[in-house]
């Protein structure tokens, strides 16, 4: 009978495919979150959505004037107003966004501000971007 030789890698190979697959799994759910932030205001190609909150579809107002672009967009999550304001006072800065008071930002030009509604337990929150 004829004996089979499977390949067996080094142990170096071996060690490195471990030590890899170990810098994968720990990577991941920042890899999850980072998808998770690639979504953005309906709209716009520069304001995230924040990861929970979803587009309401048909709701969004766009238009391009010769001052700046118009946006009223809304989104509905099941979270709480303060997260939302959080989440967008930490983010929106790293963008070139400059707090203008509560909820309300500004960037070259452009005011951004975000109103929220609290109804049946979810949260609506309505972005309007304007010239400012």
């Amino acid at each position: 009978m004829r004996q089979i030789s499977f390949f067996r890698p080094s142990k170096f190979a071996r060690t490195l495919a471990a030590t890899l697959g170990i810098a994968l799994i720990l990577t991941m759910p920042e890899a999850a979150s980072l998808r998770a932030a690639d979504a953005f205001v309906s709209g716009t190609e520069d304001i995230p959505l924040m990861p929970g909150l979803a587009p309401i579809d048909d709701a969004d107002v766009i238009f391009d004037t010769p001052q700046g672009r118009i946006v009223e967009a809304y989104a509905k999550g099941d979270m709480t107003r303060k997260s939302v304001l959080e989440f967008y006072a930490r983010t929106l800065p790293q963008l070139g966004w400059s707090a203008a008071g509560t909820g309300a930002y500004r960037r070259e030009g452009e005011v951004l501000r975000l109103e929220l509604y609290q109804e049946k337990g979810r949260l609506t929150v309505r972005f309007y971007l304007s010239p400012s």
